[in-house]
């Protein structure tokens, strides 16, 4: 190793941002640009990924970076990359970009629908071999190019993952990975390795799939052009990282089957450990590889936990947002401090937003509060944002129990990782809903540690992933259960189940409207 210094670059939903961690996993400095996926108006839901100025911006953060922290480029010891899931972008045979969507690209409905109409059973055989259906997946979003855009398809020599991509534009060499490629919806679980066969049963080429490296290895070196590009050193070790989820796994220490963690951002991901590559006979909780070798997580996400709290902050607590800004702070601790205040069960309010994953049929009723009365005392502003935590935590306990009724295991704690996870209420709830310790770690950039670890394996730094992460990560604060909140928790649980039901028939019934609805469905 020549150089004192891991960089991550990850690419967000949002944003991109380029990360430098010292060799002990302490982070030196990070720039981070938004970035936007713009709709096509030609098509309803697409999300475009623009590769010339989405470059532009990563080139711009990886100089950034250097430049913040005055490390010069040679002593950056290797670079890993890490990425949103689902996002794909297609190359021709002269390596050139032709189409590249985002994740949450969402124009292949009619797609959907056709793959549907070939063989109603192709979704759930599928599955039971690549852990994905058709909800999230690159299948109908190729066949979608193949409808819509013939001349791209025809003309598609590769396809790749944004963290391939990441590597690719600094080297010119491009290779798959198990992690993020199994998300495709193309991958073989058990061998980890890309499946042509599923292609061909869907009326797609089979033809166009890199190589495919394990997360950790030397995928190429920086070349000239990508040195000239993004400031870095011409030769530096370029390392196979990872879809964000499972680097951000590695990247609080959940790197050993039976291990769980979840992420609480936008969605909240569930994401338990396993040995072994099988599914759930349901069909009804996703599995992914993960970036650490013989393991696989089944995932379990709620959506748009961090949205609706960012919405309630902004609709209703403006006062909130006003003395936070008066006094410097954040707007979420002085709406905690007063949420600390309301009674566990939020004094029976019931919310429906996500409900518990259900992968093949996969939709949310409309949302909404029930079960409150005109007292102002105890249903206040404060009220219904303590009932939006401790929605998200009880949709977690069914997430919790869903990977249980395939695996029959359930984590003996659990890591909160993730913007949610800066709450100390919201920890806490998550503790007494769950009934076992919550860890919060202390790095506030899991995705990135995660990537700079990978960088650090590759070069032969860190032997084992396992036991780099019980060296570099540390845990910040655990809370453990309240038993008097659980027994309430577990009385709120049922009752939002059973309340939850009737909403989603509504919604099937068209007479409310879904908050978000797989397409083809």
């Amino acid at each position: 190793m020549s150089g004192d210094y891991l960089m991550a670059v990850d690419a967000g939903t949002g944003s991109v941002r380029a990360v430098i961690f010292d060799t002990q996993g302490r982070q030196t400095g990070c720039v981070q640009r938004e970035w936007k996926h713009l709709e096509d108006p030609r098509y309803q839901g697409s999300m475009d990924f623009d590769w010339k100025i989405n470059w532009e911006l990563t080139c711009f953060c990886i100089r950034g970076v250097l430049a913040e922290t005055g490390i010069k480029a040679n002593q950056i010891a290797a670079l890993s990359s890490t990425c949103m899931r689902e996002g794909i972008v297609l190359y021709d045979a002269a390596g050139r970009e032709l189409w590249a969507c985002a994740n949450v690209d969402a124009r292949s409905g009619d797609e959907v629908a056709q793959l549907k109409q070939m063989d109603s059973g192709l979704e759930r055989e599928l599955y039971l071999e690549a852990g994905q259906t058709f909800a999230l997946g690159a299948l109908p979003r190729l066949l979608w190019v193949k409808n819509k855009l013939p001349d791209v398809y025809n003309n598609i020599a590769r396809i790749g993952m944004f963290n391939d991509w990441i590597i690719y534009r600094l080297s010119g060499v491009l290779a798959a990975e198990p992690s993020n490629g199994s998300t495709t919806g193309l991958f073989d679980l058990k061998t980890r390795i890309w499946d042509s066969n599923i292609a061909r049963r869907c009326g797609l080429r089979d033809d166009i799939f890199p190589e495919v490296k394990e997360c950790g290895t030397i995928a190429a070196a920086v070349s000239k052009s990508g040195a000239e590009q993004s400031g870095l050193a011409e030769g530096t070790p370029l390392v196979v990282g990872g879809g964000d989820c499972q680097l951000g796994a590695v990247g609080v220490g959940v790197v050993n089957p039976d291990e769980a963690v979840v992420f609480g951002g936008s969605f909240w991901q569930y994401e338990f450990n396993t040995g072994t590559a099988d599914c759930s006979p349901k069909c009804d909780v996703r599995v992914n590889c993960h970036a650490v070798d013989k393991l696989w997580q089944y995932e379990a996400i709620a959506f748009f936990p961090g949205l609706v709290m960012r919405w309630y902050r902004d609709a209703f607590c403006a006062e909130e947002k006003r003395l936070a800004a008066e006094t410097h702070t954040d707007p979420y601790i002085l709406m905690d401090k007063a949420a600390a205040a309301i009674p566990a069960g939020s004094n029976g309010m019931i919310c429906s937003f996500s409900d518990v994953m259900n992968y093949i049929n996969w939709r949310h009723a409309a949302p909404g509060f029930m079960n409150f009365d005109l007292n102002p005392t105890q249903y206040n502003k404060f009220t219904f944002y303590r009932a939006i935590m401790e929605n998200a935590a009880l949709v977690t306990l069914g997430h919790v129990h869903l990977v249980a009724e395939v695996t029959g295991k359930r984590p003996q704690k659990i890591v909160f990782a993730g913007g949610a996870s800066k709450s100390g209420l919201w920890s806490q709830i998550l503790a007494d809903v769950l009934g076992i310790p919550v860890e919060v770690p202390a790095v506030k950039e899991a995705t990135a540690l995660g990537a700079a670890i990978m960088a650090g394996k590759g070069i032969g730094l860190y032997p084992d992933i396992a036991d780099a992460a019980r060296t570099l990560v540390k845990m910040e604060k655990t809370f453990s259960p309240n038993e008097e909140n659980r027994e309430i928790y577990k009385r709120a649980y049922e009752n939002w189940k059973a309340a939850y039901a009737p909403q989603l028939q509504l919604s099937d019934q068209k007479i409310t409207r879904y908050m978000w609805c797989a397409p083809g469905l």
